[in-house]
């Protein structure tokens, strides 16, 4: 019984992520940044709002980072990336209830226990993936949420800047769309930063147990 709860809660979960991507668009928010902005108290509110709803609605986060680029510029960028932290959370915790010690969660375990928990989270988001699948991805390793939230924090913030970046210029972001945010030079840096903190770890890995 409670497998197929944990089916149903999940089939709904999914129903819900993809009428929402499909009913939903992330220019509507973009569209009202004038309006929003121009009072503080609800630019504050609607950001909160956003990074609630926006594992509902299949949003990328860097949606969060091109709003408040747009509102209160680089300085608000600790509240970009303590946003986007906190809505990573509800996909991360709901694929690690459902996880069940599956073969994907044992082979992300595995690499947990390679490359260390936070380590770990960071490369997964420095890479150039969906913060939502890696979420789950992540959830399904079993990684603590304290190495999560750091984690998440620390990895994203090459994102998080430039959408904070990208909000001064909205008009560009409104006629090309959110993927106008990452230039290919930031992902090439991210993915070096990656592969450079993937290193040591692999390093170990192939050379086997120090002998006693």
């Amino acid at each position: 019984m409670q497998r197929r709860a944990r089916v149903a809660l999940g089939a709904t979960v999914l129903l819900i992520v993809g009428l929402g991507a499909v009913l939903t668009s992330p220019r509507w928010v973009l569209t009202r940044l004038d309006w929003l902005a121009a009072d503080s108290v609800r630019f504050t509110a609607a950001l909160v709002a956003l990074a609630l709803v926006r594992p509902l609605l299949a949003w990328p986060t860097t949606l969060i980072a091109v709003v408040v680029g747009y509102g209160w510029g680089l300085r608000g960028l600790p509240v970009a990336l303590a946003l986007i932290a906190l809505t990573s959370v509800p996909p991360f915790l709901l694929a690690g209830r459902s996880a069940g010690g599956g073969r994907v969660a044992t082979a992300g375990a595995r690499a947990v226990d390679a490359t260390g928990d936070l380590r770990g989270v960071i490369v997964s988001r420095l890479l150039p993936a969906p913060s939502d699948v890696v979420s789950v991805g992540i959830g399904l390793s079993g990684v603590p949420l304290r190495a999560f939230l750091v984690g998440t924090t620390v990895g994203e913030l090459p994102w998080a800047f430039a959408g904070v970046v990208a909000g001064g210029s909205i008009q560009r972001v409104l006629r090309k769309g959110l993927r106008a945010v990452i230039e290919p030079q930031l992902i090439l840096a991210a993915a070096i930063a990656a592969l450079l903190l993937l290193a040591g770890p692999a390093y170990r890995q192939l050379r086997g147990p120090e002998p006693r």
